[in-house]
């Protein structure tokens, strides 16, 4: 029933007992790391019995751009010890308010255990980025075939919801594997976006039935049988992978078993949250006065942008004279895997040692890893 407009009395915005959003009113500022180095957590949700999503805003009320599928980096300091992690952003770029990370507890940890147990509403916490190359965004086409496992749902399920919001009703297929009913993150959001959207389907492979004495859905692992009853056409789709590197091992093999082109499929080529102990490690120290003078040369490294300018020893990697010089600096694995720290080198040159974190084509246009290369030049860095 219609109600007479003079019915309504909204409440004055001078009123105390009102709190208005910092973003109602006037368009606001676009949020960048260099201007504002931290944010605050406003809504934690438990999505599973180990997994949360952490709601994070600008204290300034400012606005977040990203491309679905890119990551964060937290600047965390953990019992004292300084730690760097990456988060893939789970929320939608549509929702350019807030943002999410979705964070499994992983048994032993130290960063996922930190996170659940004292990130609540009103913590702030350093943050880098957005930064990443994993995103339909920039692979354009007119059908997707999502494939996740575990907390790997984090980048498609924020592609997911930035089809949703913008009421684009691509052909997506999106196939997700769990070890049980119970593990599966997203799972009733999942179904709605499908019963709203007309060309988006979703399935579910779980492992095992688990506590779950009403699952109906597929239990067992996903293989190219599987794959051919759920989504038929999956040789024409663009396809994203995310997820443990044995799954997704298993996904390469069987989708080169079936013949798929390789240049429309994609990865998250690394596990942020299942980092190795070693990017943990404090940055190296200095070379020894005793060593020879080639070893102990310096080099000037420029930031262009910062315009902030350091010293770095040849033995040193660039990173760790960044580190050294309170340059803050996006970083995680510091073993050039995972392609957090690439730059774009406007001149100089270094000796990069990396381990799959940058490709051949990457490196033929400038871009390096600065956690794995040592100065042979003066640098000049494009941060």
């Amino acid at each position: 029933m219609m109600r007479d407009a003079a019915q309504f009395h909204p409440l004055d915005p001078s009123d105390s007992r009102v709190t208005r959003p910092a973003f109602w009113g006037a368009l606001p500022e676009r949020w960048t790391s260099e201007v504002e180095e931290t944010l605050v957590c406003c809504h934690v949700w438990q999505e599973t019995h180990d997994v949360k999503s952490f709601f994070l805003r600008s204290p300034q009320g400012r606005t977040f751009s990203f491309e679905p599928g890119q990551f964060l980096t937290l600047e965390l300091e953990i019992d004292g010890e300084p730690i760097n992690r990456c988060y893939t952003i789970s929320s939608s770029p549509a929702r350019p308010h807030t943002l999410s990370i979705t964070v499994k507890r992983v048994p032993g940890g130290k960063v996922s255990n930190w996170l659940h147990d004292n990130l609540r509403p009103g913590v702030s916490l350093r943050v880098l980025g957005p930064a990443g190359e994993f995103t339909c965004a920039r692979h354009p086409a007119p059908k997707y075939l999502f494939l996740s496992a575990g907390s790997g749902v984090t980048p498609l399920m924020s592609m997911s919801r930035a089809h949703h919001d913008l009421a684009e009703d691509r052909d997506i297929v999106f196939v997700h594997s769990a070890r049980t009913p119970d593990d599966i993150i997203f799972a009733r959001e999942l179904e709605l976006i499908a019963s709203s959207r007309a060309n988006f389907r979703t399935s579910f492979v779980c492992e095992r039935v688990g506590a779950r004495t009403d699952w109906s859905g597929v239990t067992g692992f996903l293989s190219l049988p599987l794959l051919k009853l759920i989504a038929p056409d999956f040789m024409e789709r663009e396809i994203f992978t995310c997820g443990p590197a044995p799954y997704m091992k298993a996904v390469r093999d069987l989708l080169d078993e079936a013949g798929f082109a390789r240049e429309r499929y994609h990865e998250e080529s690394f596990s942020f949250e299942t980092l190795s102990a070693h990017a943990d490690a404090p940055a190296a120290s200095p070379p020894a006065e005793s060593e020879s003078s080639a070893e102990t040369a310096s080099f000037t490294i420029t930031f262009a942008k910062s315009r902030r300018e350091i010293q770095c020893g040849a033995q040193q990697t660039v990173l760790d004279a960044a580190r050294q010089a309170g340059v803050r600096l996006a970083s995680s694995c510091s073993q050039g895997m995972c392609g957090t720290c690439k730059v774009k080198l406007v001149s100089g040159q270094v000796d990069m040692k990396h381990s799959g974190g940058i490709r051949q084509r990457e490196i033929d246009q400038g871009m390096a890893l600065l956690c794995c290369s040592k100065p042979l030049s003066d640098l000049v860095v494009d941060k």
